[in-house]
C-alpha cells in the first residue's frame, strides 16, 4: 500500500497537503471507558465476593489459609480496581449512571435494552449465589464437625 502511494507522489499524481490548523485531531475509534452501570452495583459485587471470602475464611480458619485468602482479596481488588482507574483516565468524558438514571433508563446491551431490575439481577446473581454457597458450606462443615 505505501509503495503505491510513494509511486503516486513520485509521478506527481498525488497531492500532499498539511491539515488545517483549526482542525482538531479526532481518533477513528472513540471508546467509552465507562461500563454504564452505577458504581453501587460494582460495590455490591465486590462486597459479595469479599463476603464469600470472609465466610469461608471464618468457617475454615487456619493459618495455612492466610496467604491464599490474601491473594484472593488482592485479585478481587485488582479485578475491580484496575477498571475503576481505567474509567478515570484522561480522555474519558463519560460518567457512570446514577441510580436514578439507571432506574429510569436501564442499560443497553447487545441483545436490547434491559430494565434496571433485570440488569441488577444479572450483575448480582453470581456474588449472591457465592455468599449463599459459602454459608451453606460453613453450615455443613459446622454440622459435620
Amino acid at each position: 500500500m505505501s509503495h503505491i502511494v510513494h509511486d503516486l507522489i513520485a509521478r506527481g499524481d498525488a497531492r500532499v497537503v498539511d491539515h488545517p490548523a483549526e482542525a482538531t485531531i479526532r481518533h477513528q475509534v472513540e471508546g467509552d471507558r465507562n461500563f454504564g452501570l452505577p458504581t453501587a452495583l460494582y460495590g455490591a459485587t465486590v462486597g459479595g465476593y469479599l463476603g464469600f471470602l470472609v465466610v469461608v475464611g471464618s468457617a475454615f480458619a487456619n493459618p495455612v489459609l492466610a496467604i491464599p485468602m490474601a491473594i484472593f482479596v488482592v485479585f478481587i481488588i485488582a479485578a475491580f480496581g484496575v477498571p475503576a482507574v481505567w474509567t478515570r483516565l484522561a480522555g474519558n468524558a463519560s460518567e457512570p449512571q446514577t441510580m436514578g438514571e439507571f432506574e429510569a433508563k436501564g442499560i443497553m446491551t447487545n441483545t436490547g435494552r434491559l430494565a434496571a431490575r433485570d440488569a441488577t439481577i444479572q450483575v448480582l446473581i453470581l456474588p449472591v449465589l457465592l455468599v449463599i454457597w459459602g454459608l451453606a458450606v460453613a453450615v455443613i462443615a459446622a454440622v459435620v464437625a
